[in-house]
């Protein structure tokens, strides 16, 4: 069989299965969206897999788990979650205009799930594959992270559906970290009696530079304050402070070094204490664990007569990091070329979905059959 030239054949349905996903909207934050669209789901991989999801119910939210035969010796990963609150579907509908496909979540990801199941259908045997689709990735994956630790501990391989990066596929990720500084002062007279308060907000300035310090961008390590609050009237000193703090490692080194200097913050405006919350998100998902399945996935792209692929390390997180974490080689970035993600350039190259599907096909029958990189 001539998988490619299949492909190729059946993108008009790959766009008809998209725009049925796309306009199933499934913000993170919607429970009832992401419900409706875990049912559309499992028609459209029932259809295609042959057989229908086990759905996962965890702390409320919907994750579909197809296992196909008596082990998941290839594990495919991807989120149907996504950025984009209810009704974003009415201003910006799906729509195919040339070589682009566009629409809320088209890109991140629901076009790398289309591809994914289309390329399973072309495998004579799905014996040894287990397909996880899960709701709260964009969350940071808090209630399907230990489910997916616990498939990626059975695996040998975790093959991630996001999208690729300009084509790239992700053979790294940075770790990602989220902490929470709550500062507690004292409130007084801005005017009458200013020296009676203690300034939240003036230790928010001490904090902000402090935390900021700790980046170090030889290392690829990035510390940025992104959400900051204070006060509540004008003429009172600010009694509360608070600041949000995103973390990126390419090291568990890097990600224990700022843990240890978060937890060790001190307050510089007398009266003033500090609470720090959160930790790591997710581990770094370092390149040594998508080294042999690179060179796998690079040897089967030239059979199938694809452009040379590339291989990158950036900078957002996924479920790979997860995988990857638990011992399971992981390649990431196997979804749909285009880009925009989270933006309003969201697209999807069509042209590309066959040729990216073909390699995700090829990949998976390879690794089922126990050949060599």
């Amino acid at each position: 069989m001539d998988r490619l030239a299949d492909l190729h054949g059946h993108t008009a349905q790959m766009l008809d299965d998209l725009r049925v996903l796309v306009e199933a909207e499934s913000f993170s934050d919607d429970p009832a969206g992401v419900a409706r669209c875990a049912d559309v789901l499992a028609g459209v991989g029932g259809r295609l897999l042959g057989a229908a999801p086990a759905r996962l119910t965890l702390e409320g939210r919907p994750h579909l788990l197809w296992r196909l035969g008596s082990e998941g010796r290839v594990l495919l990963v991807g989120h149907f979650d996504t950025v984009w609150p209810p009704g974003t579907i009415e201003r910006k509908p799906f729509a195919v205009d040339d070589d682009r496909a566009t629409g809320p979540g088209a890109f991140d990801m629901k076009a790398g799930i289309v591809q994914g199941l289309h390329a399973l259908a072309t495998l004579s045997s799905l014996d040894g594959v287990a397909v996880l689709l899960t709701s709260d990735e964009e969350l940071g994956s808090p209630t399907s992270a230990g489910l997916i630790r616990e498939l990626a501990t059975e695996a040998d391989a975790a093959l991630i559906l996001e999208p690729s990066a300009h084509g790239a596929l992700k053979t790294g990720r940075k770790g990602v970290s989220v902490y929470g500084v709550e500062i507690t002062g004292r409130a007084a007279h801005a005017g009458l009696e200013p020296e009676k308060g203690a300034n939240a907000l003036l230790e928010l300035a001490h904090q902000v530079i402090a935390i900021a310090a700790l980046a170090d961008a030889s290392k690829g390590t990035s510390v940025t304050p992104t959400v900051a609050r204070a006060g509540t009237a004008i003429n009172v000193v600010p009694a509360s402070a608070r600041i949000n703090v995103d973390v990126r490692v390419l090291s568990i080194a890097e990600q224990d070094r700022i843990a240890k200097a978060m937890r060790e913050l001190t307050p510089t405006v007398p009266g003033v204490t500090l609470a720090i919350e959160g930790d790591e998100n997710r581990p770094p998902m370092e390149p040594s664990s998508a080294t042999e399945l690179f060179a796998r996935a690079k040897r089967l792209a030239s059979q199938i007569g694809l452009p040379e692929i590339a291989g990158v390390t950036v900078g957002g997180a996924s479920d790979g990091n997860i995988t990857a974490a638990a011992g399971c080689p992981t390649l990431d970035g196997l979804g749909a070329a285009g880009g925009g993600a989270h933006s309003e350039d969201e697209h999807v190259v069509v042209s590309e979905m066959a040729p990216r599907a073909a390699l995700l096909g090829a990949l998976v029958e390879d690794l089922l059959a126990g050949g060599t990189a």
